[in-house]
């Protein structure tokens, strides 16, 4: 069976987006239907990206708090069982000022990637589950930017500095729930950790520079060790590094490494359709 799912990782500013954006090009090329999912899409079929979770009684005290939004709040929330869900980036993007910036800042304390470890893991492992059993059914491949190995990576080492047990254990849950898929992961790479960080650094929006070294470095496992600035993101971009390679050794899905060192996005092309055309077959 040709993959139904093709994961992209690797660290930030190794290229991730522009390899998913290269695989849904080149499966388009060789007509095989695929849909591409990058970071931040709100639409993700396997992940809560601006979604904030409530359990019943957390839910109620939200309302009791903001007795004014209480029609409009209880009208979004989306029910599963005793879960509750508001997507909050939606729901602000088309709402604006009908959703105020107070009340989004209190519901953006229960985004799901604010949660513990342990509640996160629970309920993105049951949206893989969902989407694994949807895709089955049907022909289309998708392709993930970073969400398979980056996010409970992050979650759990940098935001928790998590035991190395539990984020392993939890990458290799959604490995298995997603092996009926025939999944292959794409691990981006560079040669030189610290220059691509720091082109990133220097080609992106200061903004996002500044709120990443500020999230890697107050949180779990930067405040452990005491890491601060860029020179401390940097070190714990090392750690990361370290404990993906263990992941991605270890995990028993297939998977390719693939050297994005050059920045040449025709030679890069070129390696990518190598990759594919072993999983997907020859191109026309």
């Amino acid at each position: 069976m040709r993959p139904k799912l093709v994961l992209i990782e690797g660290l930030p500013g190794f290229g991730k987006t522009t390899t998913a954006q290269l695989v849904h090009e080149i499966l388009t090329e060789m007509n095989i239907k695929s849909q591409l999912f990058l970071e931040g899409n709100l639409e993700h079929p396997a992940d809560y990206d601006g979604v904030a979770y409530f359990q019943k009684n957390e839910f109620d005290k939200l309302l009791n708090t903001h007795e004014t939004f209480k029609d409009l709040l209880s009208n979004l929330v989306i029910k599963h069982g005793d879960n509750y869900f508001l997507e909050y980036r939606k729901i602000k993007n088309e709402y604006e000022s009908s959703f105020p910036d107070e009340l989004l800042h209190a519901v953006v304390k229960n985004d799901v990637y604010e949660l513990s470890l342990d509640r996160n893991r629970k309920l993105i492992t049951e949206k893989w589950k969902k989407f694994a059993e949807s895709v089955l059914k049907g022909t289309d491949t998708f392709v993930f930017d970073c969400c398979f190995l980056q996010n409970p990576v992050t979650l759990g080492m940098i935001k928790n500095a998590a035991k190395k047990e539990d984020v392993i254990s939890y990458v290799l849950e959604l490995a298995t729930i997603v092996e009926p898929l025939n999944p292959l992961l794409i691990y981006v790479e560079q040669d030189d950790l610290e220059h691509s960080f720091r082109k990133a650094v220097m080609d992106r929006p200061q903004e996002w520079s500044e709120g990443f070294i500020e999230y890697y470095t107050s949180q779990g496992y930067g405040k452990k060790h005491s890491y601060k600035g860029l020179e401390g993101t940097l070190q714990i971009l090392k750690a990361r590094r370290d404990l993906e390679e263990e992941i991605f050794n270890g995990i028993n899905i297939a998977k390719k490494k693939v050297d994005n060192s050059s920045y040449d996005k025709s030679k890069y092309k070129q390696v990518i359709v190598e990759v594919l055309s072993e999983y997907f077959g020859a191109t026309n």
